[in-house]
């Protein structure tokens, strides 16, 4: 482009400003070549002529377009001048408040002097890992670089960060340090990151001081070097210091101080281990107050002094060293105020002996005070042939004791380091290194002495490296691309270096100078002119003999040559030092000897550093103190630089250049004439004009297709190559072929190119945009034509349909008419055939009545003939049948009969030959031939028997002859008449009736008497019954009443414990994903102590515990207290004593109490022996008695009803308790509006209604098992039963109810009673019904009254419980709250100390509370194994005796018993299996079982199996069987995890598996609450003898685990895809457009790498993971949690990428974002997975893009942005505003004041101050139980699993 075309009218340019030094201004016309001068326009609309120099033609610098301004990177400005960059750095430190900037290598780094919360934990993790070009600018992003490609090169680097005072270099510093010690944090337990971060304090603290341009600025430089191991782990690092300003300790200038630490002493001078320094406030002290104020704004020097000393405690510095430190520190200050008084002759001066500073100095020191005294004001001249001992002026002496206190702090500072150095030393061997280096930038004062000297001399020697090396890029970068390359001509510093340090340069005159013995300033002044006169870097000022002037690379300083001599010499009086070194202290004399060997910077060549360069220390040895040997200052700089120009030289740099905006200090306040002054001092300029040299801009390929494909035309987009596009439409735009060079993978464009194609771009789209809109308006015009058309048309309409309105009206009153008479004629003709109609109807229906009628009787006349008919037949029928079935019944009993014998005879033949009996069974032969003896015996009484019948039948028949005789004889006998005897025979029968009818009234009036007074007490009884209820319903009343009271108070607690319920359950997976952690770490640490501790010889392990019992991490059911105390005494043998100190304490509460409980043990065991004794011996003695007591069935069968009773009631009560205290737990939770008391006191009301009707229908069952026992005592009385009957419990009703033994036993006895009273009243009725009633009722009213006592006080003791739990927990919430508030006042190190040993001692308290219950409850099961034991034994006899009794009596109950055993042989759902053959089953079903060989099976399958073995040593009651397999188990599933620690599938496999094993524990486990949906089949299957609740915690811990791990390689997987697929991949094609981007590219332009990701593939990816969990039969409920945390995880990085890139926040990334987000909710739809509560996570991203797309002017649009944006915080929406960038000129930048309105409405909320989510947070997991609704008998194991010795049972 020619001249004219770029500076037309309206183009915009910089021009020369004295107050801003560049301002903007417009041309009003265009120029034209030759003309002297432009018309501009100011910003202010002034008008102004700028004058052009017609021999140079320098025409103003042109303006970069706008949409260029405020880029990350200043090389992506088109423009590459001073104007541009100091514009671009304005706009975004003032507007977007960006502190940091790319220019090309470097990073430019802007001081805000405010606090940023933009260098959080959270902000290190978003910038780690990321492209440097895909973040905004940072210093995090500059270590990560460093981090990055020492990993990926195996180079070492270097971090250099420079810049004036004031800048922010250390501040800097430090936070790369913090970054390298966050993401290369050591992988073993020394904490080096945590040293190397400790060592900044004490730096700060003893070489920073406040100056006139920074409140904590470094006086000296440092370059750290942090070492890292092949892993990339820090493992150490080191410290050089350079050029201290020790001037310092003894001189400061107005508004200055000394170093920090003097002033923290003063502070912490009161404190009681302070006392002995004898030091007050800092104003008392002359080296302390000579700048004035002593205290700094903002800053609690006390506060600092304490982590100073908590940092030299870090760092292992020992309480003693401390203390020394700061005496020598003390004695400095002490030193200064020591009074030096002149003599009257001038020449000599004294301290005064009673000088109390010099006191304090010398007792600090441990010196001679005298002799201090006496060389203070003396010094010693040493000839070769005599000493002298000259007195000294009073400025002398005071010079002498400023450079002692100089010296003092010098070698102290020195040591300091030294032991810094030796903390972060390390004996591994170093891999590589990263160092930054914090140095002095350029400085030019009013003055300028030898310190500013050297410090600019340093620059310069980096300012060249800078160079070499910004050159050094540029050429690799074109030959890389293959672009012909031209030399670029660079400043070159070399002269002015030489100057200062070649052979007679400066320095070198310098020390010569020194070496004279007059030598003074203005000698080498004259030598200097002598000299360098003729140098082109070197000047002497006009006014001044001892000046000269040096011309830097940034600027010309005038140095005074002034105190140059001194300075360099450094010299201090040797009988002062020697003095010191006679220190009875020894710190204080081993800093002055002589012979005292400096810590080595670095390792050993043999152990040390890879890198070829050697790294020295930087503080020189100490040799002796003889002038000709000594080397001065400026020596020992020049050697120390040489050094670290080599190591810098020997790694790859990378650059911070730190701007000081403004020299008030003020917050985001920016002086350009400051900004400008530093810009050209740190280089930053230089590379500017070194890469506007050749080809400044640079484009990807694809990059540039997509910004400017508008300008392309159609026929080149027929083209698919985008590269020959490109080519295409650049030969077509720009003539010039110099302007711009193809590379391989890059267009190079030279300096303003890219504005031309900007200017082209906008101009095609304004013609668009004027198409667009006249199309619009257009549009516009045809809506309007239209819309007055259709209203004319309207119109017409309307008048057009009056007029038919009344038309049609007219006719339908003509038409109404003629309907009305149509009508009426028509109700006439209807009338007449109407009764026409029913006349005819009524004389058809008369006509066809009576023909129906007639058939009618015809047809019943035929029936009843059939009927009759019918009758007849059948009994023919029936007769004939009956003879048939008659004849039919005896050929059937004949033959039967015939059959039978046969079958007997069989028999018979078959019971004698039983051979094959005896082969099947010997024992059967005995009983065989038993049974046959009887058979036989019992046919010998048969036989008998029927001989006596037979003798009874003749006798009978006999008799009945002789009878019939006599009949005979006495009919006879009466046809004579009535014998008198008869008479008297019936007269004495009527006697006895008459006597028997009067017995019976008595008795019937004694009955009737007995029967009232029974009633009587029947009526009692109901009275004291109903005053029982009555009592029930007070007692409810009270329970209601209390409940009242109580939910109001409680309802207000349980959202709170809600809440704390949730934050407790995440604390405590965070305590198990931390266990999960040190256990991985464990196991880590004692596979290498294995490596370590390998030898030839054997070595015996001395734990007895198997290797599964070592792995697992919970305690044997029968583990003993003796043997856990061994095992901690091995383990704390095996760990060492610094490592189990921490423990002794728990470790010794622990033995105590083990040592009581086996006490209590012993003395519970004795008793219990005693009790034993005590009983048999009863049992022996009652033995005798029982045989003779005729109530022995009774006992018998309480006996056995007792025990099934027990069980019964045991878990029925159980059973109401849990619901009981479920109901009171849930109270709270209860909504107040149901208008009725609480659910939980309702389900209490109900149950005791229940337990009434229960009690009620026991009165029934009582009188009954009474009705019983009386019965069968009768008969056992009357000798009917010799035996006692047992079996009759089985036919009593409700048998299983529960009956206290004391109350059964009165019952018995009561019932006894009765019996012997029946024999008094059982004449009056038979069954004795009456008084049983009365007794029956009197037993029940006394079990009744007992019941509900008993409930009462277990009701009232639960509610006091439940109180005592409330008041815990009240206590508990107080003391977590006050632990809390005091937490909040420490230190974030220590909230996390004081955290963890809160943790330590809750959980130990725990560990001993668990401890505890373990051992009651083995005491409990021991106990009761052996009651069982006891009851087992009379069970078994019992039913062998029934068993016996019965196969004596029924053969057929043997054969129904056989039965019974071949239905145990089916399968019932148990796998057995032996033991040696554990390893073979975990190894097969869990350690080398791969996912893909259970396809097509029942999901879950180990786990069913699993459970089945675990079922079957229940079964046999086998405790180590199943403790063994479930140890195993679960260290076998933790083996596989670990093995396969990325492994989705095989991670989603074990946590289906793991979690359907905890739910069959569970619903198998016994308890009603887990068997609510179980099915019978399934309630057999219940285990029977463990509670195995112990590890259902341990499993569910570990399904913690698991879930963990599979969210992290989820998230690992999806992570690399969020950024690419939300943000930058294009959705919406053509919607955005590619901005340049500077030296750093994106790894977006990259369209064919490997980082490129779009959303399907993110779809994709969550398929494949929701398709494998719900194939591996994964729980629905932990499917929607994981998709929850995944999106959350999603949310947080797009959230975190979009606060942290400014390329994105545009209106076009928001439209995208809202169509990504629109494709996530759909596809959760879809997976019916939109219940997860995965969109709510969202909803921050779904406000964020909405909020890139809102209108950002007026106040109404910030009005709706904060009701908009509830889920953001301020500071991110702030963030998002400020980081708003238009993609195009037409689009607006956000207003500072739009910004300023949004925080002003939004400053009442309370929102953290965190920036960034936390995408590492992970939601806590709930695993809700869900039953499997398989049952164990049908799974079917399949033959690829090899499990072939597993049996089933």
């Amino acid at each position: 482009m020619s001249v004219s075309e770029l500076y037309s009218q309206y183009t915009r340019v910089w021009i020369p400003d004295l107050d801003e030094v560049w301002r903007s201004a417009e041309l009003t016309k265009d120029y034209k070549e030759g003309e002297k001068s432009l018309q501009l326009r100011l910003e202010d609309e002034t008008i102004r002529e700028y004058p052009i120099d017609v021999q140079s033609n320098q025409l103003p610098f042109l303006r970069n377009p706008d949409i260029l301004v405020g880029e990350n990177d200043l090389t992506a400005l088109s423009y590459l001048h001073e104007p541009a960059v100091l514009h671009n750095l304005k706009v975004r430190f003032l507007e977007s408040n960006h502190i940091y900037t790319y220019c090309g290598i470097v990073l430019v780094a802007i001081n805000p002097y405010e606090q940023l919360p933009i260098y959080g934990q959270d902000v290190i993790y978003a910038y780690s890992g990321q492209n440097m070009g895909d973040m905004d600018p940072h210093i995090f992003a500059v270590a990560d670089e460093a981090y990055k490609q020492m990993a990926r090169d195996e180079k070492n680097q270097s971090i250099i960060v420079s810049g004036e005072s004031g800048a922010g270099k250390t501040v800097s510093a430090k936070y790369a340090i913090r970054y390298f010690a966050t993401v290369g944090g050591s992988a073993s337990d020394t904490n080096i990151e945590e040293k190397v971060l400790a060592s900044s304090p004490i730096m700060e603290a003893i070489g920073n001081a406040k100056t006139t341009r920074n409140d904590n600025s470094s006086r000296f430089g440092k370059y750290i070097q942090i070492g890292f191991d092949k892993s990339h782990h820090i493992i150490g690092a080191n410290v050089r210091t350079y050029l201290l300003e020790k001037s310092r300790v003894a001189f400061q200038a107005e508004d200055e101080r000394n170093y920090h630490i003097f002033y923290q002493l003063c502070a912490a001078a009161s404190l009681p281990e302070f006392k002995e320094l004898s030091l007050t406030c800092a104003e008392d002290f002359f080296y302390t107050s000579q700048g004035g104020d002593t205290s700094i704004e903002g800053m609690d020097d006390a506060k600092d002094f304490e982590k100073t000393r908590q940092a030299f405690t870090l760092l292992g510095v020992r309480e003693s060293h401390q203390i020394s430190i700061f005496k020598i520190i003390a004695s400095i200050l002490h030193l200064g105020n020591v009074e030096i008084q002149a003599e009257r002759d001038g020449d000599s001066c004294g301290i005064s002996p009673q000088d109390e500073h010099l006191n304090n100095f010398c007792r600090l020191l441990g010196v001679e005070h005298s002799q201090m005294e006496h060389w203070l004001c003396h010094r010693k001249l040493v000839t070769t042939s005599e000493t002298y001992v000259k007195t000294m002026s009073l400025q002398q002496v005071i010079n002498a004791r400023n450079a002692l206190a100089k010296h003092i702090y010098a070698q102290l500072f020195g040591w300091i380091v030294e032991h810094i150095n030796k903390a972060l030393h390390t004996s591994l061997k170093q891999h590589s290194f990263i160092g930054v280096l914090d140095i002095y930038g350029f400085e030019t004062f009013e003055v300028n002495s030898f310190e500013q000297f050297c410090i600019n001399y340093a620059n310069e020697k980096l300012q060249q490296q800078f160079n070499s090396h910004v050159f050094k890029l540029e050429q690799e970068e074109y030959m890389k691309e293959q672009i012909p390359w031209t030399l670029i001509d660079f400043y070159d510093n070399q002269p002015c270096i030489d100057l200062i340090e070649a052979k007679l340069g400066i320095l070198d005159l310098l020390d010569e100078e020194c070496k004279v013995p007059k030598g003074t300033d203005q000698n080498w002044a004259q030598k200097l002119y002598d000299r360098h006169s003729g140098s082109q870097h070197f000047q002497k000022p006009r006014m001044s003999n001892t000046a000269f002037i040096v011309v830097h690379f940034a600027d010309k300083v005038e140095y005074l040559s002034d105190g140059f001599l001194e300075k360099n010499r450094d010299t201090v009086y040797e009988e002062q030092i020697n003095i010191l070194k006679a220190s009875k202290f020894p710190l204080v004399a081993d800093l002055f000897h002589d012979d005292r060997d400096p810590v080595p910077a670095t390792t050993t060549p043999g152990k040390g550093s890879s890198s070829k360069i050697h790294v020295r220390s930087a503080r020189p040895l100490l040799k002796a103190p003889n002038k000709e040997h000594k080397k001065t200052v400026g020596h020992q700089f020049r050697t120390s630089l040489h050094l670290l120009m080599e190591t810098l030289n020997a790694t790859t740099p990378h650059y911070v250049r730190c701007i000081k905006p403004n020299d008030e200090k003020l917050p985001f306040h920016f002086d350009p004439k400051r900004a400008v002054q530093q810009l050209r001092a740190c280089g930053v300029l230089e590379t500017i004009r070194i890469s506007a040299a050749g080809y400044p801009s640079r484009w990807a390929y694809h990059d540039f297709f997509h910004r400017y494909r508008v300008l392309v035309k159609k026929s080149e987009l027929a083209n698919t190559d985008k590269k020959a596009i490109c080519k295409s439409v650049l030969e077509r735009l720009i003539k010039d072929p110099d302007k711009f060079q193809f590379g391989r993978t890059k267009i190079f464009f030279r300096a303003g190119q890219v504005a031309y194609l900007e200017k082209l771009r906008a101009d095609k789209f304004r013609a668009a945009t004027i198409m667009i809109q006249k199309t619009v308006r257009g549009w516009l015009q045809k809506v309007k034509y239209r819309r007055l058309k259709r209203a004319t048309l309207t119109l017409q309409r309307c008048c057009r349909g009056h007029l038919a309105r009344r038309l049609a009206e007219h006719l339908r009153r003509t038409r109404a008419a003629v309907v009305l008479q149509k009508q009426y004629r028509m109700q006439r003709a209807r009338l007449a055939y109407q009764r026409v109609r029913r006349a005819v109807l009524i004389i058809q229906a008369f006509a066809r009545g009576l023909f129906v009628r007639r058939i009618y009787q015809q047809v019943l006349a035929e029936h009843k003939a059939t009927i009759i008919q019918k009758h007849v037949r059948g009994c023919l029928a029936r007769r004939h049948f009956q003879q048939l079935r008659g004849a039919a019944i005896v050929i059937q009993c004949a033959f039967r009969m015939f059959k039978a014998k046969q079958e007997l005879k069989a028999l018979k033949i078959e019971a004698r030959s039983a051979e094959h009996l005896k082969r099947l069974n010997v024992g059967m032969e005995n009983k065989v031939v038993q049974l046959q003896r009887k058979i036989d015996d019992q046919n010998k009484e048969f036989k008998t028997l029927s001989e006596q019948l037979s003798t009874v039948t003749n006798a009978y028949a006999m008799e009945v002859e002789k009878l019939k005789e006599e009949l005979a004889h006495c009919q006879q006998s009466q046809d004579g008449g009535s014998s008198p005897r008869l008479q008297e025979e019936v007269e004495s029968l009527q006697t006895e009736l008459q006597r028997a009818h009067s017995e019976r009234k008595v008795l019937e009036d004694a009955h009737a008497r007995e029967t009232d007074e029974l009633r009587k007490r029947v009526a009692d009884l109901e009275q004291e019954n109903a005053l029982l209820k009555d009592e029930k319903e007070q007692l409810n009343n009270q329970i209601l009443c209390q409940s009242k009271g109580d939910f109001a108070q409680s309802s207000a607690k349980e959202d709170q414990r809600a809440q704390e319920l949730e934050e407790e359950r995440s604390r405590y997976q965070n305590l198990v994903k931390e266990y999960s952690r040190l256990e991985q770490r464990y196991d880590n640490l004692r596979d290498e102590l294995t490596i370590i501790k390998q030898t030839p010889g054997h070595r015996r392990n001395p734990s007895n515990q198997s290797s599964l019992e070592s792995d697992s991490n919970y305690p044997s059911i029968s583990t003993s207290e003796v043997g856990d105390t061994e095992d901690a005494l091995q383990q704390v043998e095996e760990i060492g004593l610094e490592k189990a100190a921490m423990d002794m304490t728990v470790f010794l509460k622990l033995q105590k109490r083990v040592r009581e409980l086996e006490q209590e043990r012993k003395k519970l065991q004795v008793q219990l022996e005693k009790r034993e004794q005590q009983d048999s011996k009863k049992a022996q003695e009652e033995q005798p008695k029982n045989d003779l007591d005729l109530d022995q069935d009774a006992d018998l069968a309480y006996n056995s009803l007792k025990r099934q009773e027990l069980e019964s009631e045991n878990k029925k009560l159980k059973n109401d308790l849990n619901e009981l205290r479920k109901a009171v737990a849930d109270q709270a939770a209860e909504s107040s509006s149901t208008h009725g008391s609480p659910d939980s006191y309702s389900l209490l009301l109900n149950q005791l209604k229940l337990a009434n009707e229960e009690l009620e229908v026991r009165k029934e069952e009582v009188l009954i098992l009474r009705t019983q026992i009386v019965s069968a005592d009768q008969r056992r009385l009357a000798g009917k039963s010799t035996e006692p009957n047992i079996n009759a419990r089985t036919s009593w009703p409700n048998s299983e109810k529960h009956v206290d033994q004391e109350d059964a036993i009165e019952a018995y006895h009561g019932v006894c009673q009765t019996n012997s009273k029946t024999e008094d009243w059982g004449y009056l009725n038979e069954d004795g019904e009456l008084g049983l009633a009365y007794q029956g009722l009197k037993q029940v009213a006394r079990l009744l009254e007992a019941q509900l006592q008993a409930q009462s006080r277990e009701h009232e003791e639960e509610v006091e419980g439940l109180k005592a739990q409330v008041e815990t927990l009240k206590e508990e919430l107080e003391k977590q709250q006050q632990t809390f508030c005091q937490t909040l006042l420490l230190s974030p190190e220590a909230q996390v100390e004081f955290g963890v040993q809160q943790e330590i001692s809750r959980l130990t308290n725990e560990n001993l509370d668990l401890k505890e219950l373990v051992e009651k409850l083995e005491k409990n099961e021991r106990k009761l194994k052996k009651q069982l034991k006891i009851y087992m034994k009379k069970v078994q006899d019992l039913e062998a005796a029934q068993a016996l009794a019965q196969s004596e009596k029924k053969r057929h109950e043997l054969n129904r018993q056989v039965t019974v055993q071949r239905k145990e042989k089916d399968f019932q759902g148990m796998l057995e299996y032996h033991k040696e053959d554990e390893a073979l089953l975990i190894r097969n079903l869990v350690t080398d079982l791969k996912p893909q060989m259970l396809a097509g099976t029942v999901p879950c399958l180990p786990a069913y199996i699993l459970y089945m073995c675990i079922r079957h040593a229940d079964y046999i009651n086998n405790d180590l069987k199943v403790h063994s397999l479930l140890t195993s188990t679960i260290n076998g599933i933790k083996k596989v995890l670990k093995k396969h620690n990325d492994d989705f599938e095989m991670t989603s496999f074990w946590l289906s598996n793991t979690c359907r094993l905890l739910h069959c524990l569970k619903q198998y486990s016994g308890d009603e609450g887990f068997m609510t949906q179980n099915t019978a089949k399934q309630n057999e299957h219940c285990l029977k003898n463990f509670d195995l609740t112990e590890y259902r915690q341990v499993l569910s811990d570990l399904s913690i685990q698991i879930y963990q791990q599979l969210i992290k390689i989820s998230e690992g997987t999806l992570q690399p895809m969020i950024v690419s697929a939300m943000l930058e991949n294009e959705s919406i094609q053509g919607l955005s457009g590619m901005k340049p981007t500077g030296y750093r590219k994106r790894s977006s332009s990259m369209v064919d790498g490997d980082n490129s990701y779009c959303l399907e593939a993110v779809i994709r990816q969550m398929n494949s993971f929701h398709t494998v969990m719900c194939d591996q039969g994964l729980d629905p409920e932990i499917i929607l949690q994981v998709f929850k945390q995944l999106f959350y995880m999603i949310n947080a990085v797009t959230l975190n990428n979009l606060l942290l890139r400014k390329d994105v926040c545009s209106w076009s990334t928001g439209m995208q974002l809202r169509y990504n987000i629109s494709q996530l909710e759909e596809w959760l739809r879809g997976r019916n997975l939109h219940q997860s509560g995965a969109v709510q996570t969202m909803e921050p991203l779904i406000q964020a893009a909405q909020l890139l797309q809102l209108k950002k002017k007026t106040p109404e649009d910030a009005e709706a942005i904060c009701s908009l944006c509830t889920a953001l915080s301020t500071q991110q929406i702030v963030k998002i505003l400020n980081l708003y960038t238009p993609l195009n000129e037409f689009e607006e930048r956000v207003t500072v004041a739009f910004i300023r309105t949004i925080q002003a409405q939004l400053q009442e909320r309370n929102d953290p101050q965190q920036l960034l989510l936390d995408f590492k947070h992970m939601f806590p997991v709930l695993f809700p139980f869900n039953p499997s609704s398989l049952t164990m008998d049908s799974i079917h194991i399949p033959a690829c699993l090899s499990l072939e010795f597993l049996n089933e049972v």
